[in-house]
């Protein structure tokens, strides 16, 4: 048997750089994983794997959000000491001041600071269903005011913290402008970072970021990116969070998601360019919504070139 070999071009040397033009002030890109707190042991045994798969990249931080309506904090709390025995990533805890008292949420803190943890995103939280309100007697009643509690803790200078940023408006905000100076109040209390709801449309972040630079906001404005696990379920979450689902969007997904083989393929690549199209407008912050599974922002951060340094680390691992 003959066997035809490729044509060879003149002793050209083989391309090294794949075949998509290079991020500027690549190599400085830095990540950050958000899960929430399993509630059964299958659903710890998932979580560990996750977490075994992201260290690697070293990220900046891991956070473990509340339950819904500051619900389920014992479990964010065992499952912070929990991933504080596996990893070494530093920690941030999720706390919310709606439906608790002052003493209930310095006790929280009190309790993160025990088990080492300083970092929090600190977040007003949704109020119970059929109130519009939520707040208690002798409560925050805002996140701002939040922010301020913990700053004046004997401590407070200790801590990290970040809060939420709405790109395409808080839903109960009365109008931009108002969610606006909301957002320069957390930060005017002390906010060190700001983490935004996630979104689709870049454009909306990038118009986004050039109001909160017009409106004197310093801190770092970090986009939260949510891969696409099941569209049905993304697109109806984004319909309560006020967050728009392009047509686009749509159309390379809606049809995939009794597809479980394809579907993570398209969604993995989709991902990645929303975040490789955010990086070429300098953006270098990332903080990826996981649902607890790892797979897509494993992709996502992979096409970053945020990657572990041993490649064999993420080998073997099947979330």
């Amino acid at each position: 048997m003959t066997v035809t070999q490729p044509p060879h071009h003149g002793g050209q040397a083989e391309a090294t750089s794949p075949p998509w033009a290079a991020l500027p002030g690549a190599g400085a890109i830095a990540v950050s994983f958000e899960f929430f707190p399993p509630a059964t042991a299958a659903g710890t045994t998932n979580l560990d794997v996750c977490v075994d798969l992201l260290t690697p990249l070293e990220p900046s931080f891991m956070s473990v959000t509340y339950g819904a309506r500051g619900t389920d904090q014992g479990r964010t709390a065992s499952t912070l000491r929990h991933l504080g025995e596996r990893t070494d990533v530093p920690l941030a805890g999720h706390i919310t001041c709606v439906g608790a008292t002052r003493g209930e949420v310095q006790a929280v803190l009190d309790s993160y600071v025990e088990a080492g943890i300083t970092r929090i995103v600190a977040l007003r939280g949704d109020p119970p269903e059929g109130q519009t309100d939520g707040s208690v007697e002798g409560g925050y009643r805002s996140a701002s005011d939040l922010v301020a509690g913990i700053r004046a803790r004997a401590d407070g200078a200790r801590f990290d913290v970040s809060v939420a940023a709405y790109p395409e408006v808080h839903p109960r905000a009365t109008s931009p402008q108002a969610d606006l100076d909301s957002l320069k109040a957390k930060v005017d209390a002390g906010a060190d970072r700001l983490i935004t709801q996630f979104f689709y449309d870049n454009e909306r972040f990038l118009r986004f970021r050039d109001q909160v630079e017009s409106a004197g906001i310093t801190v770092p404005l970090v986009p939260g990116i949510m891969p696409v696990l099941n569209f049905a379920r993304v697109a109806s979450f984004a319909a309560r969070c006020g967050a728009v689902v392009p047509s686009w969007l749509g159309a390379n997904l809606a049809t995939l998601d009794d597809q479980p083989i394809v579907q993570p393929l398209v969604a993995a690549a989709l991902a990645a360019a929303q975040c490789r199209d955010l990086a070429a407008h300098g953006v270098r912050e990332f903080h990826f919504y996981t649902m607890n599974r790892a797979e897509l922002p494993v992709a996502a951060c992979h096409l970053l070139g945020v990657m572990p340094r041993t490649p064999s680390a993420i080998e073997g691992h099947h979330p």
